[in-house]
């Protein structure tokens, strides 16, 4: 088992603004980065949380990611928006594109938004929270080009996926927390394989293929040549989804598909996100409180005799625990990845000796 150093949330926030500041981010950009990673980490998501800065970092120096770009409108019809992210961080794109998608909503009760050519946009959940935090309905679907293919169609025995992430965010009624489902639509993120790797753990049966198409446990799969790859959620379920979220993200933005331009080595999102103002359904007050009627409902289902978490959780609610659990202790980060960062830091300029100074270690 890999050795973990402790973080305090605002230390690595600062770090992150640091190095990010040192690649040539205005304060702006490096704080959206650095909120949105962490954030992540505290929502217990460590796979798409500060783990992935030496990917982000190495794609900056050799400018492969754009440092301060904004997202561009390509196509305008009013309640239809396309936008470009010209390859800027995914953390600015992501937040821009909602602004607009939530103020398209306001005006015409709704919007359909198709984001293209946007490095890596991290957690999609966190753009259904900007969504539910300014009241609206969100469905998010995503796929990644420009890198190899991660996760296997059911029946296949190579790769022809990314992990095409699908995301629903339902505002919390009369003012309560959302919901928010947001998940991969293979067995795992391709982050987690990698904090398995980098933690010298093991992975269950049922998750990964080798190069042959024979089940593995070992992440190693997945950074070996040839590679192996991920299978899909619920077998032929996941699969569905994950074709559904590629044809209607990618080809849909003129972003393309995973099929090809493999040895660029970024990773390039793009998504579909529909964007709706539930209270021009009618009804403001009955939607949620019919809502929350079901929620409780839902939740008052005796736990089940093998139940760990105290009883049901609607989606949110597990990452809503861990976020007040590690603002109160820490943010648990493996040796190895904070080895990576710290290196990764130094590419771009920044003393090793500062990031440990900043991350109080």
């Amino acid at each position: 088992m890999a050795e973990y150093v402790t973080i305090q949330a605002e230390a690595l926030r600062a770090t992150v603004r640091a190095i990010c500041r040192t690649g040539g981010s205005n304060e702006r950009e490096a704080s959206l980065v650095a909120e949105n990673l962490v954030l992540a980490n505290l929502s217990g998501h460590d796979s798409h949380g500060v783990g992935m800065l030496p990917q982000y970092w190495l794609a900056v120096h050799e400018k492969r990611l754009v440092v301060n770009q904004s997202a561009h409108i390509a196509l305008d019809a009013g309640a239809l928006v396309t936008v470009d992210g010209g390859f800027g961080y995914g953390q600015v794109i992501g937040h821009e594109a909602m602004e607009i998608a939530i103020q398209r909503a306001r005006q015409h009760g709704v919007c359909v938004l198709s984001l293209r050519n946007s490095h890596h946009i991290g957690r999609i959940g966190h753009w259904g929270e900007q969504c539910a935090a300014a009241g609206m309905i969100s469905t998010h679907y995503v796929n990644v080009v420009n890198r190899q293919p991660l996760v296997a169609p059911f029946g296949g025995s190579d790769a022809r996926f990314a992990t095409n992430p699908y995301c629903c965010a339902i505002p919390g009624p009369h003012g309560g927390e959302p919901i928010v489902l947001d998940m991969a639509t293979s067995t795992i993120a391709m982050g987690k394989v990698r904090v398995a790797m980098n933690k010298g753990e093991t992975l269950a049966p049922g998750i990964l293929i080798d190069a042959e198409g024979n089940p593995s446990i070992d992440p190693k799969v997945m950074f070996n040549k040839p590679t192996g790859a991920i299978r899909a959620f619920g077998e032929h379920k996941g699969f569905g989804l994950a074709l559904i979220a590629e044809l209607l993200s990618g080809p849909l933005s003129g972003g393309g598909t995973g099929r090809n331009n493999w040895d660029v080595g970024t990773i390039t999102n793009n998504m579909l996100s529909i964007v709706f103002d539930p209270a021009k359904l009618g009804g403001a007050t009955t939607w949620q409180d019919e809502a929350q009627a079901y929620i409780d409902w839902v939740k008052a289902s005796p736990p089940a005799p093998d139940n760990k978490t105290g009883g049901v959780l609607v989606a949110g609610e597990p990452e809503r625990r861990t976020r007040a659990e590690r603002n109160s202790q820490g943010i648990p980060v493996d040796a190895t990845t904070w080895g990576e960062i710290v290196a990764a830091g130094a590419l771009l300029g920044h003393a090793a000796a500062d990031t440990n100074r900043l991350a109080g270690l």
